[in-house]
């Protein structure tokens, strides 16, 4: 039985060898080792997790689905949206805390002249346009905004040494120094068989050697088994990835660190349903940041009195 719990999907896609589809993602994974000499690898003597390490990640949500009478008299789709995104900052020293908070409200739409929607006290909602989009398009250009603010206060808080760990694939975060990208979910096989059986024998604060996949994304990545996630093969067991621009001997240092550093934070069965792979500070960061994007019904209604005014909406 899967260890999470099946309101949140399952940690992984497939079996319990792992997840069953394969990707057409091209590897390379003699990037550390050679294949025929992978192992369950250990944190090295003398590596320890950095004095500061900042955890980042946002939240979505859709606030209403309207549709807009453009200046043309045709109605096209528009989202109106709350997003926000924060960092947690762990010292060694003082323990954690969240900072660089940033909420905004964004009108997504098709429309080619929409105007800003006022939602009286609750929230004003900034319209942006995505010239011929569907919602499909209306929702990734949600997640795109999502990830540059992700970015933006990402970039306000970094400090010499420190260690950046993003939530998620690392995407268009590349640029960002000493980051990781956190994949707590495995869709994809990327490696053969023959080296699966590696992933299995991690031991919890294992890793793999690092590989390099190249698909739409290039990237530098590993697998780490976190502790506390029990004793099925793929337990436990997240993805983690650097920038393909790092050099190789960087990216192994930076597996070497990640070693030491995200099992840690790695939560509990009994505190969180999606132990242990959903971080300790992420789940905090998460609750605040949804917190802070209001009450979803009374934006809903707010959203829909400001479309019987015709203040920008209409639907």
């Amino acid at each position: 039985m899967d260890a999470w719990d099946p309101g949140f999907g399952a940690s992984l896609d497939g079996a319990d060898r792992g997840p069953a589809e394969a990707s057409s993602a091209k590897l390379d994974a003699e990037i550390e080792l050679p294949a025929a000499a992978w192992q369950p690898l250990d944190t090295p003597p003398g590596v320890r997790a950095p004095d500061v390490v900042l955890l980042v990640d946002g939240v979505r949500r859709t606030d209403a689905r309207l549709w807009i009478e453009d200046h043309d008299g045709v109605t096209r789709p528009g989202l109106a949206c709350s997003y926000a995104a924060g960092v947690v900052r762990c010292e060694r020293s003082s323990g954690a805390s969240v900072t660089g908070v940033k909420v905004e409200r964004t009108l997504f739409t098709a429309a080619e002249r929409p105007s800003d929607v006022d939602a009286g006290q609750a929230a004003r909602y900034r319209a942006e346009t995505i010239v011929g989009a569907d919602e499909g398009d209306l929702s990734n250009g949600v997640q795109r905004a999502l990830t540059e603010l992700e970015i933006e206060v990402s970039r306000q808080l970094r400090e010499d040494g420190d260690l950046l760990i993003v939530d998620g694939p690392l995407r268009s975060r590349d640029a960002l120094p000493r980051t990781l990208g956190y994949i707590k979910t495995q869709q994809k096989q990327y490696l053969p068989d023959r080296l699966i059986s590696v992933v299995a024998a991690l031991r919890p604060a294992q890793r793999t050697p690092v590989f390099r996949i190249a698909g739409v994304y290039e990237r530098l990545t590993w697998y780490l088994r976190l502790p506390h996630g029990g004793s099925s093969p793929w337990a436990g067991i997240v993805r983690v990835e650097c920038s393909a621009e790092v050099p190789e001997h960087q990216a192994v240092a930076l597996a070497e660190l990640s070693t030491a550093t995200i099992p840690r934070f790695a939560s509990l069965p009994y505190k969180d349903p999606r132990a242990p792979q959903n971080l300790v500070p992420i789940a905090g960061l998460e609750k605040k940041l949804r917190h802070l994007l209001g009450d979803g019904k009374l934006l809903h209604r707010s959203l829909a009195l400001a479309a019987q005014r015709g203040t920008g909406a209409a639907g």
